[in-house]
Formats: structure tokens, sequence, C-alpha cells
């Protein structure tokens, strides 16, 4: 390879890449005291299939081919070719993704590829005689195909081995066994989803091309990968990094240090790519223009390209970015993370630190006050299959939507790990996104976000799925930190916090004026508020959570506790809790605890006002809401408690 990373006649390679390295320093024994201990770790995490699996895997491999090509030979008995095509009909299967790479684990699936003559359809062959196929035989289970993608897939089980199965329809009648598909030719006269089917293959292979040490390529992928699912920045779905997309930033860190091993490449990886000034794209070599005038990768002649923010362009022709589903957001948590990891890394080199610190889970129900629930359910299993897969692969689009119709505000955080409640009948997952306000933009004055018409949309989206059935369904509702159900947790507990310290309340103290700007407002540690997210519900009040308006700037000078006031039930302690928690500057008081009540007690700056009202039930116990009668000077209510004797009221400019 020359300079520029591509083939130059007979002349010697300097060096891999369109740069030259950054160094070419080899290890130290203190990195190879490290690498030692790295690659212990990741033996010690399950990261590598056993020898029995391994041969499992071939053999089912082998069973698969052997199947395609009967199915070929069928299909083209059915359509009346001559024995002698018959005969030669063929079909070919072909791996790539992490079992081609050499990096995959003990649960992974293999991403296959099969390769057809011109007259094997991929909707009647593919879709409908090879499917039946598949069903009839005992060793294949959970097949459904997913044809409504990009790239449309068919997966299964096979002997317990998860399949997804692309495929790809060339223009020759007949496929030969010793078929190159890195030739540039192979992509003649096919449709565009075969193209799609095909760089699978096409970039696996030149990636393995491009790297100066394979086995080195090996173990640092396979270290990276697990890292970013440990911190929950593993899923091109979701928008961050995929196995390819994380396969080329190592790549490139390889060819950049091309002495280095495991090691100090994974240093490497968090040095180059905290700094790295996005988006300036990652390239291993030079764009191919090639002959066959497909789109390729290029912000100057294509105006959508200009919009990608991690750019990361595969190497091989057509050139693609591989990354184009990261958002702003995404990114931002992408660029945390490495940040983290490139401080760990530093400890590791001065010995103050070990590999465990990497690949500590990332604390995602912690880390936020504020989330938005989608659940997904279904009636049996086979549908929820399809249907999950369906809305996962549209809660990338929300999070565009979140982005865009609060100007980049509004911080939307998915977490790529699925979470299911194993007590609910039929199926069920839920994912969920930490929402935020964006940091270092300025706050305006009582500023809200409503998404409810975002949320509104996406579900039309949805809904819109053409394999529909009765009980699939989708929920989306906004939650508070206290609100999360308790079997996101580590074995359904809900961690126990510190209590916060006992304040004693007299009747002349005073309490602290509330600003109304966010900024005055406590926060968690992830910045953000509990004000920070209005409302999202989706229409006739299905799956709403709290309404939050801004606070008003008045100090309670008038503090009575509970039993002054003739309301039992609740201390003092934890109506200040109620008051810090909800950062509303007019304190609620407490309705009767008898559902015909027609008043609500409610404390202001004269003292405590009596409002003739309606109570309005929408989803106990985490909303109610309350519709003044009279003269009223409030223009909100609203209340949320435990119980039926409970209840704190929410009011705004009484």
């Amino acid at each position: 390879m020359a300079a520029s990373g591509q083939v130059n006649g007979n002349v010697s390679p300097q060096y891999l890449g369109v740069t030259q390295p950054i160094s070419t320093a080899g290890p130290t024994e203190a990195d190879h005291a490290r690498t030692l201990k790295l690659e212990k770790f990741l033996v010690s995490a399950g990261l590598y299939e056993s020898q029995d699996e391994a041969v499992l895997r071939e053999e089912v491999l082998g069973r698969l081919d052997q199947t395609i090509k009967l199915w070929v030979k069928q299909i083209s008995q059915n359509k009346g070719f001559s024995d002698q095509l018959i005969q030669e009909a063929n079909a070919k299967i072909f791996t790539f993704g992490s079992y081609r790479l050499g990096v995959h684990g003990p649960s992974t699936d293999i991403d296959t590829l099969c390769v057809g003559p011109r007259h094997a359809s991929r909707e009647e062959d593919f879709f409908a005689e090879l499917y039946t196929m598949l069903a009839d035989m005992e060793e294949v289970t959970e097949l459904h195909p997913v044809t409504d993608v990009h790239v449309p897939v068919m997966k299964f089980k096979f002997n317990g081995i998860s399949i997804d199965l692309l495929y790809a329809r060339l223009s020759l009648w007949v496929i030969p066994e010793d078929l190159d598909i890195s030739q540039e030719s192979i992509l003649r006269n096919i449709d565009e989803q075969s193209v799609h089917s095909l760089s699978g293959c096409r970039v696996t292979d030149q990636i393995l091309r491009l790297v100066p040490n394979i086995q080195h390529f090996h173990t640092t992928l396979r270290c990276l990968k697990f890292w970013a699912k440990r911190r929950g920045v593993y899923s091109s779905v979701m928008g961050f990094l995929g196995g390819v997309s994380c396969a080329l930033l190592v790549a490139r860190i390889c060819q950049l240090y091309p002495n280095a091993i495991p090691s100090m490449l994974v240093s490497c990886f968090f040095l180059v790519y905290t700094q790295w000034r996005w988006p300036n794209p990652v390239m291993l070599c030079a764009i191919d223009e090639g002959t066959l005038g497909l789109p390729v990768w290029d912000p100057r002649k294509n105006p959508c390209d200009r919009l990608h923010h991690m750019p990361i362009i595969t190497p091989a022709y057509p050139c693609m970015n591989s990354s184009y589903s990261v958002s702003l957001s995404t990114l931002r948590v992408m660029m945390e993370e490495f940040r983290r990891a490139n401080e760990i890394c530093e400890n590791l080199e001065m010995n103050k630190a070990d590999w465990n610190a990497l690949f500590e889970p990332y604390p995602f129900f912690e880390a936020y006050k504020n989330y938005l629930q989608v659940e997904i359910t279904a009636l049996d299993d086979d549908d929820f299959r399809q249907w999950k897969g369906w809305v996962e692969s549209r809660l990338r689009h929300l999070t565009l939507k979140i982005e865009k119709h609060t100007s980049g505000l509004l911080q939307c955080h998915p977490y790529p790990c699925e979470v299911v409640d194993s007590s609910r009948k039929g199926g069920h997952c839920a994912f969920f996104m930490g929402l935020r306000r964006s940091q270092g933009v300025p706050q305006r004055e009582g500023q809200q976000f409503d998404i409810r018409a975002t949320v509104d949309e996406f579900r039309h989206s949805v809904n819109m799925y053409m394999l529909w059935k009765p009980g699939m369904e989708v929920y989306v509702s906004h939650v508070r930190h206290k609100q999360l159900p308790a079997y996101v947790f580590p074995g359904g507990l809900r961690p126990v916090r510190a209590p916060r310290p006992s304040t004693v309340v007299s009747k002349s103290a005073s309490r602290p004026a509330f600003g109304n700007s966010v900024s005055q407002l406590p926060k968690s540690d992830s910045g953000t508020t509990d004000e920070d997210v209005d409302d999202i519900s989706g229409e006739g009040g299905e799956r709403l959570k709290r309404k939050f308006q801004p606070a008003e700037e008045v100090g309670l000078t008038k503090w009575q506790s509970s039993s002054e006031r003739g309301l039992e039930g609740y201390s003092a302690e934890e109506e200040l809790e109620a008051v810090d928690d909800i950062q509303t500057s007019r304190l609620l008081s407490f309705c009767s605890p008898s559902w015909n009540s027609q008043v609500v007690y409610v404390e202001g700056n004269q003292g405590i006002a009596c409002i003739p009202c309606i109570w309005d039930y929408l989803l106990p116990p985490l909303l109610w809401c309350a519709k003044p009668t009279g003269a009223f000077g409030g223009t909100l209510l609203g209340a949320v408690g435990n119980t039926d004797s409970q209840k704190k009221l929410v009011i705004r400019s009484f």
C-alpha cells in the first residue's frame, strides 16, 4: 500500500493509511506487562468462545451453505431451466462483521451473506422459498424476516447459533465457487440493496488488508468493543458506535502506531479521539471514486454528507459513512466517555489504576433526573420480535426529532440496552433515554420544553408498520428518577439512597427565595434540574406524567406545620423535602382525603386559601389534577401523591 492507502503498482509500501504514522516506537517492558494483564482480563470476562463452540459455528455455516445450494437448484428447476443450468446453479455463503474480523464472542451472532444468481429474486425466492425451507428444518428456530429496512435480512437460530442472513443478487447466471467479491466489477448491473448487502463483506476484508498487525488489531478491537458495551456507547441503531465503526476507528489507530501492542493501542485510541476535531473524517485510505457511478461519501458534492457529525468512512467502494446515525447528543456522550477513558489510561500508565476501572459499567439510571421511557409490547414472542425490531430501528429518529424541535437545547441520551419486566405476560421490553438541558447554552427565563408533538409524531410513524397486529403497542412516557420502575435496577431492587439531614422548622423560620431561572436551581450530577422537561404525554392523557411550571420568586415567610393547619399525615420535614425536590416557591398544601372533596387548601403569601375544584383522576399515583370551579387567580393546579390521602399540589401565579 502506498501512502494514500491505494495500490500503486510494484512500489514497496512505506506506511498504511492516508498520513504518516504518529509514532513508530515499539513497546517497553511495562507495555508488555500491561498487555498481558489486559489479555488476562479479557479472558476472565468471558469474551472468547470455547473450542466446542467454534467447531459448532463451522458446522452451522457448512450446513447453511448446503441449504442455500439446494435452494438455488430447486428454484432453477421450478423456473424451467435446462438440466445443465440446474446442475451448474450455485449460491455461496460469505461471512462478515465480528466473526469475519475474528473478534466474536460466545453469544455473538454470525453475520452472513448469501450470494445468488440473477434468476433468484429477493422477494419471491429468498424471502419466500428459502424462508419456507428454513422453517421446515428442525435445527432452525426463531425465524423471522425483516424486509422493510435499508438492508433486508433474515434472522434465525441454527442449532442455537444466531444468524443474520443477507442476500445479494448478482448479474451472473452461475455463481462460481471461487467468487472474489472484492472486485469492483461484481457490483455491475445489480440493485441498490445488493450493493449494500455486499458492502459488509467487502469492507471487512479491506479492513484486514489495511492493518499492520492483525493479531494486535484483534485484541485491541475486542477490548474496545467490550468497553463500548459496558459504557453504553455501542449501538449504531441508537446513534452510537456500531461494529464496523468501532473496527474502523481501531484500524486507524493501528495505522498511526504500527509497532504498538494492544495496551499501547488502547491508550492511543482514547488519546487521539479525545482530541479529534469532528466532523473531520476518519479514513483508512483515500476515497475511491470508482468507475460505476455509484454514490460515495463526498460533502463537497452531497449536501446531506455535510450534516454528518462523526464521519467514519468505509474503505471499500462505494465508500460511505458508517456512522451516519450519530447525532449531536450521542456524539457528546461518546466524547465524554473518550475523555473519561483517556484519564483512566493515563492513570494506568502511572500504575494508579487497573483495567477494571476502564470497564466499569455506566450508571445510566443514576445519571439523570428525567427520562423518556419507551415500552414495547406484543401478545406473543414471534410478534414481539418483529415489532421490537421495527420500533428499535425508529428510536434514533425520536432522538433526532427531539434535538431538532428543541433547537438543540434539550439533549437526549438513548440507552442502547433494553430492560425487561419479567413479571409481565407476553412480549415486553423498555428502552430509556436520559433528558437534560444542553450545557453551556444560555438559558432563557422560565424556559420549558414541550415535546408532546414530537412524541406523537414518533408514535404515528411507528404505527405505520405494515405488519402490525392487535397487541403490538408502544407507550412513550416521561418519568423522573424516583419514578423509574424497579425492574431497571439489578435484581429488581432500587438502590437505597442516604437520607437527607433532618431539618428543624419553626414558625418564625423563613424560607429562602427560589429564582425563576433554571440556572439558579440545584442540579443533579448530570446537570439536570427538575424543571428541565415539560409534560410529554400523548393525546387523551395516555401515559401522562407530571408537568412542571417555572418557579415564582417568592419567599415563604409564613411557614406552618401540617398539624397547625389542621392537615394531618405529613411532617414538616417531608414538606421541606417536597419543596426542595419540586423546586417551586409556592408551597402547596393538601386536599381532604376523600374522593368527593370539592375544595383544595393552598398556601400563598396571604396564608391558606380554600379553592372549590373538581378532581380529575388520570393515573395513580403519578398524577392528580385539580380544576378550579370558582374565582381563582392561579393558572395551574397539579398534585402528586403516593396515597389517596396525601396529595401535594403545585401551583403557579397564585
